[in-house]
């Protein structure tokens, strides 16, 4: 077996036995964080429906959701630094295990508004348990194996996190939305409490369904021998080091925080500029199937992106797909009718790379810093709560087409990040 010293981090060659076995059984991680977080947006309407509530009292969920990435992110650090990296990451299929269990009493409540709670702190700990996951899983792919194919890597196991994307919204509709009346009757019928709490009680097995699927994986986990990463310094220089010494993770947080928000605010849009009248004629039922295309162009360039990694500088892909999302997106802007509809949708494929590459170009080289530099990056995906207040800020004022000015400016900064990353290699101290 060769390794390399990064620190105090030692990167294992693909020649390790059991790197295939680690890195497959990592996998499932993203697969399932993938499939849970995008569960989400088929529960959001479910319970606007099941609790009869406008959108503002709705968006709590996703606004909860991406606050546990805020609050948990610099302590799932500490967690990682105390039980190691495998630890945390069993750990953190337990939180998101009993993150699912707690949705078993939220629909058992009678009464409706107390219960609502309850359902907002089942999403705060399941995306709590993904936190941990995310803080502790994305470093360790890429530190297993060489430095130059960590990005490669990741774009790998964040496509099988886009693999639970695509089937998420299948499982749903099929475990959930089919065996619901709150969300087919027409508006303004009235549905009877006992109706609402059968409605919301559709979402009990399947949650206890997924609660077991990651508590078998976490004993998966367990059983195999993943290499063992050191999160403690060496030397008495890395025990000084600090965080904001590094300048290329300073930029790849905030290139972190405006790629999600560019992302998430894009998808949150797209509906109502489809609908537009100068881009088609469809109904919002209509223009709700080609968010597929949005978010499925992400699986399909992580895995064509893992393959070009290996040959291609990450720097020179990500700069390149930030540079053709920014001429997407001003096309979106200046053509009318189906050329402008592609032109926005097209950018979810220009999206797929960026943010595993972002992740493991700000982190390399950061030696035992590694678990603290993962958790100020995963914070940065708040960002995905605050630039669609933004962007919904100016099309209020401007139109929905001007507002896709905001991830413009997004992407501007990410191609910075990615012409600095290129320059500057690996994030040695400033």
């Amino acid at each position: 077996m060769e390794a390399t010293n990064v620190g105090a981090v030692k990167r294992h060659d693909t020649s390790t036995g059991n790197f295939g076995v680690a890195l497959s059984v990592l996998a499932t991680l993203f697969f399932m964080w993938g499939f849970c977080t995008v569960l989400n947006d088929v529960l959001v309407p479910h319970l606007k429906a099941v609790f009869e509530m406008n959108y503002v009292q709705t968006m709590l969920i996703q606004f909860v959701f991406f606050l546990s990435y805020f609050v948990f992110a610099l302590p799932s650090a500490k967690i990682i630094e105390w039980i190691g990296y495998k630890g945390a990451i069993i750990a953190g299929l337990a939180i998101m295990a009993c993150g699912c269990l707690l949705f078993i009493p939220a629909a058992g409540f009678t009464s409706f508004p107390p219960s609502y709670p309850v359902f907002l702190s089942a999403f705060f700990v399941l995306a709590a348990g993904i936190t941990l996951l995310q803080v502790a899983a994305n470093p360790y792919v890429a530190v297993l194996g060489p430095e130059k194919t960590s990005s490669s890597r990741l774009n790998l196991v964040q496509a099988f996190n886009s693999l639970g994307t695509v089937v998420a919204p299948i499982f749903g509709g099929m475990l959930i939305l089919s065996r619901t009346t709150s969300g087919t009757v027409a508006a303004g019928t009235t549905v009877s409490l006992a109706q609402r709490i059968g409605d919301a009680q559709a979402v009990q097995l399947p949650y206890f369904g997924i609660a077991i699927v990651l508590l078998l994986i976490a004993g998966l986990i367990w059983a195999t021998a993943l290499p063992q990463i050191s999160t403690q310094p060496e030397n008495a220089e890395q025990a000084r080091d600090t965080l904001w010494r590094h300048k290329i993770l300073v930029l790849g947080v905030v290139a972190i925080f405006v790629y999600v928000g560019a992302e998430v605010s894009i998808g949150s849009f797209l509906i109502s500029y489809i609908t537009s009248p100068h881009i088609s004629a469809m109904t919002s039922t209509e223009a709700a199937r080609y968010l597929s295309y949005y978010w499925g162009g992400a699986m399909v360039g992580r895995f064509a992106g893992a393959a070009l990694m290996r040959w291609i500088s990450p720097s020179i892909i990500l700069g390149f797909n930030c540079f053709v999302a920014g001429v997407l997106i001003v096309a979106s802007m200046v053509l009318v009718g189906p050329p402008a509809m592609w032109a926005i949708l097209l950018v979810g494929l220009c999206n797929s790379i960026m943010f595993p590459t972002i992740f493991t170009l700000a982190i390399r080289g950061l030696g035992p810093l590694t678990g603290r530099g993962s958790a100020a990056l995963i914070m940065a995906i708040f960002g995905g709560a605050l630039v669609p207040l933004l962007q919904g800020a100016v099309a209020d004022r401007a139109g929905v087409t001007i507002s896709f000015l905001a991830p413009l400016v997004c992407y501007l900064y990410i191609l910075y990040f990615a012409r600095r990353s290129y320059q500057g290699g690996s994030a040695q101290p400033a």
